[in-house]
């Protein structure tokens, strides 16, 4: 016999086996259920008491009082954000300082993410129609509407939006400030009555062991509610922000819960939901809350001022490269190694110097930088302090003055999207709504553009399905004239339109930048002129 016939007669064999097994098994299979089939019994049951449902009765412990109460002060908060185009990676501006900045401050973030909405969809371009929604949590701290939320769930937005439990009308939110350091942001609403509130706690004494309820929107589901207990206070490790002391809880917290409240059994905010560490993107037993106390002292300068200011003296250090041993060696027991100084910052005037170590504040001592910069961070702007000192192990007392943070590290660009800009006004006209926001040019844009005039307005952003989208306006544009009629201003377009009515032909004569001005081998100016023009609905 060949080796193919025994083959084939292996591979028969093998089949006619496995065909068999199953046959076997089937006829086994039948035996037993009919075995259980026939021990049924047609007749009807006597012996058993059929099952009652009870009256409904509200078992209440502490949690159930305490969502009763809590449930109608925290909202869901949504927003909205037209496209705008996404700029090179290596324009975007990176995290804001760690003043008095650690030198060697890592992101950090792979691991620990906010978690309110994703990133702008892949393929987002100038000309796109795309735009992003998101939703997170907020609560109420005042009767009259003021709402307390990260900064990350409204950061950008075009429009915000309130709704409070129990109601299926969404209220427009307007958005009274933000602290961007510590990711806080603080919104308002009229409702037109007086509305329910948390109670504010103190983190202060908060302790690990604690219960804990976190109250939210995660992933879009409203007032959902868990409960852990306090893990841990103060990590600062986890988010690379120097203002960012966090409490962490094991209470479950997913996307959708930014901005929520985290209370105490009392019901009272002990601090604001803010990120979560995680590998999968979702709950992993691992939450953080800014502390209530750190977000007070916020809030308190943002409802008188629309921001945040925090003292500074120009210094940087980096915390991983200090030891014990490293003072020991230097001849001093506790201080900050200065490792910068700004020029022309605070520290700069006074005369502090790089390897100076700062050993105290006047007349205090200082024990490591987190101390450092708390002290200097809540010292009135203008105020002189002493800072002491060691120098090659003489002690100096120079007395200097205390600036505005943002004013010390202007010229950094990571502090760029934190800094106040002023509202740019919307073009918008009874009649015809051309859906641009515009900003005037500014005499950088006149050099660069080689203009003769001071006509034109830049375009700072195109609405989604308005006109201006519809007939090919992109941001960065310079609208040079409208139907002729020369534009030099925001008012210049605001009297156009009002002579404007639907079926009316509009032509746009803008200034384009070309994107390749510049470039090895292209000798094209750097703006290309055209007209964009359609018609009017009606």
């Amino acid at each position: 016999m060949s080796i193919v016939d025994r083959f084939r007669q292996q591979k028969f064999l093998s089949a006619a086996l496995t065909v068999a097994t199953l046959a076997i098994g089937v006829m086994i299979g039948t035996v037993i259920n009919t075995g259980v089939l026939a021990d049924k019994s047609d007749k009807p049951v006597t012996d058993a008491a059929p099952l009652v449902i009870p009256s409904p009765v509200q078992l209440s412990n502490d949690f159930t009082a305490l969502v009763k109460k809590m449930e109608p002060t925290v909202v869901y908060v949504s927003t909205v954000t037209e496209a705008k185009p996404q700029r090179a990676a290596s324009e975007r501006p990176r995290r804001a300082p760690q003043a008095e900045e650690d030198a060697d401050e890592e992101d950090g973030m792979e691991l620990f993410r906010r978690f309110f909405r994703g990133p702008m969809p892949e393929g987002m371009t100038p000309q796109g129609k795309q735009r992003r929604e998101g939703t997170g949590s907020g609560f109420i701290v005042d009767p009259k509407g003021y709402i307390v939320t990260n900064h990350h769930v409204v950061d950008g937005a075009d429009k915000i939006t309130v709704k409070i439990h129990g109601e299926t009308t969404e209220y427009k939110a307007k958005l009274i400030g933000i602290d961007g350091e510590l990711d806080l942001a603080v919104i308002k609403i009229d409702v037109g009555r007086t509305l329910p509130y948390v109670p504010v706690g103190n983190s202060d004494a908060v302790q690990v062991g604690d219960w804990a309820v976190a109250i939210g929107s995660p992933f879009g589901l409203e007032a959902s509610v868990t409960a852990g207990i306090v893990s841990a206070k103060g990590r600062n490790e986890v988010s690379g922000q120097q203002f960012q002391s966090f409490i962490q809880t094991d209470a479950a917290i997913n996307p959708g819960n930014s901005g929520g409240p985290l209370l105490n059994i009392k019901g009272e905010v002990i601090g604001v939901n803010t990120m979560i560490a995680t590998q999968s993107g979702g709950y992993q037993g691992i939450g953080f809350a800014l502390p209530i106390n750190t977000v007070v002292k916020s809030y308190n300068q943002i409802i008188k001022t629309g921001g945040v200011t925090r003292g500074s003296i120009g210094i940087s250090w980096n915390p991983r490269a200090v030891k014990p041993e490293t003072l020991k060696a230097l001849g001093a027991t506790h201080g900050v190694i200065v490792e910068t100084v700004t020029p022309g910052g605070p520290a700069d005037k006074a005369g502090v110097k790089s390897e100076d170590i700062v050993l105290g504040i006047n007349g205090k001592d200082v024990k490591n930088g987190d101390e450092l910069v708390a002290r200097i961070a809540d010292t009135p702007i203008g105020d002189k302090v002493t800072i002491t000192v060691d120098r090659n192990g003489k002690r100096l007392d120079l007395p200097t003055v205390v600036q505005d943070r943002a004013e010390v590290f202007k010229d950094d660009p990571r502090f760029a999207r934190f800094r106040k800009q002023e509202a740019t006004p919307e073009v918008e006209a009874t009649e015809a709504k051309f859906g641009i926001y515009v900003r005037p040019l500014t005499p950088e844009d006149k050099e660069t553009m080689k203009l003769d005039s001071d006509r034109g307005v830049v375009v700072t952003r195109v609405q989604e399905e308005s006109f201006a989208g519809e007939i090919g306006l992109r941001e960065n544009d310079v609208i040079v004239s409208i139907n002729r009629q020369p534009v030099a201003g925001i008012d210049d377009i605001r009297k156009i339109q009002s002579t404007l009515k639907g079926g009316d032909a509009v032509a746009f004569r803008v200034m384009r930048p070309n994107p390749f001005a510049g470039r090895a081998g292209n000798t094209g100016p750097r703006f290309a002129s055209m007209f964009l023009s359609g018609t009017l609905s009606k």
